[in-house]
């Protein structure tokens, strides 16, 4: 299964069981607090690290379909742009060249 056809599941499964479908910021909360599961998960090495991470793209997915966005069309272009970048090192952290934290 690809993302597209992901993302298309996630919203019929928001549909099923009769979950919101139009608050925006809440489901941007629900996401956070579902990385929050995620960190705290690998911190305190659980063994549901793995299903946490399932449930952020879940939740990403699932957003990305309540705004209108195609996420594998973005991310394939956000890969292309990224893979296009060039880095430097400032302070040990890589930095987009040429951004405002590129000093």
């Amino acid at each position: 299964m690809n993302l597209e056809e992901m993302q298309k599941r996630v919203w019929q499964n928001k549909i099923n069981h009769g979950f919101d479908l139009v608050n925006v910021e809440r489901e941007f909360c629900l996401l956070y607090g579902e990385m929050g599961e995620a960190y705290e998960a690998y911190i305190k090495k659980h063994d549901n690290l793995a299903e946490e991470l399932a449930d952020v793209a879940i939740y990403l997915l699932g957003l990305s379909g309540m705004v209108g966005v195609n996420l594998a069309e973005e991310i394939e272009k956000k890969m292309a742009i990224n893979e296009k970048r060039e880095y430097v090192m400032v302070n040990g952290v890589l930095v987009k060249k040429g951004s405002k934290d590129d000093v």
